[in-house]
């Protein structure tokens, strides 16, 4: 972590969670600006949860996020693949343009200089070729290179990334991998879900670990310990989902 910067995201006594049923109780944490943060924990301990908060897709059930003084218009956020209709109708063009929303109108076409710019964000990702390929026909790992490109043309200061390096070839994940450390070098602000922890501990500073409320939050290494992975383990085990609703503090 860098503790010499201001917090660029704040959650206060954060509860996240679907029909008041909540998925994350009492978040408290401060995300530093320029952090490389891996988002861990058990299955269903609220992972994802956490960047749809972000994201704007979830209302709290309680408690705040505090956005920087961008808002959310400079989040740029990718789910799980899982998420996304592949037999949509749509090229890798056209999918990664959707890139560039924040600058066209509603009735705007791309200018050259904007297809020019998604040109170079499919070279970034060795997709250069692919343009007219539709999306359905790509393999897991192309699809995920057509995402960072996408990405890529968002141009934004916080990066939200859900499970980016699942079920893809080694080749791709150690791509994409340089490309999202190419990001932190550049000051932006990255959230990101993984499970596998040695990427982990090679790549990500700083680790927040959830098991449906915080167990540590910190340097990698002190937070990848026994003691909290066991403790992450059995508070997992332990959830109630069908305990009664939480009763919290109401978003303002």
């Amino acid at each position: 972590m860098q503790p010499d910067l201001p917090p660029l995201l704040r959650f206060d006594n954060l509860t996240l969670g679907y029909e008041r049923h909540p998925a994350i109780h009492h978040l408290s944490a401060a995300i530093p600006a320029g952090a490389l943060v891996a988002v861990i924990g058990p299955n269903g301990a609220g992972k994802s949860t956490l960047l749809k908060g972000v994201a704007g897709e979830l209302r709290p059930i309680g408690g705040h996020i505090h956005l920087p003084e961008f808002g959310r218009k400079g989040i740029a956020y990718m789910p799980q693949r899982s998420e996304m209709d592949h037999s949509f109708p749509v090229s890798v063009f056209d999918m990664v343009a959707m890139g560039l929303w924040h600058e066209l109108g509603p009735f705007s076409g791309l200018s050259r200089a904007q297809r020019d710019r998604v040109g170079h964000a499919l070279e970034a990702v060795s997709l250069a070729g692919f343009e007219r390929r539709p999306i359905g026909s790509l393999s897991g790992g192309q699809l995920q290179r057509a995402r960072f490109a996408r990405l890529i043309l968002q141009d934004a200061p916080v990066i939200l990334l859900d499970e980016p390096f699942a079920a893809i070839d080694t080749r791709t994940v150690d791509d994409l991998m340089h490309l999202m450390l190419h990001w932190h070098g550049e000051g932006r602000t990255i959230l990101t879900v993984v499970h596998d922890y040695n990427q982990v501990r090679q790549h990500f500073p700083t680790s927040l670990l959830l098991a449906r409320e915080l167990v540590a939050f910190g340097p990698t290494a002190a937070v990848l310990t026994d003691a909290h992975l066991a403790r992450a383990r059995h508070l997992s085990e332990a959830f109630d989902d069908n305990a009664p609703e939480c009763h919290v503090e109401e978003a303002a």
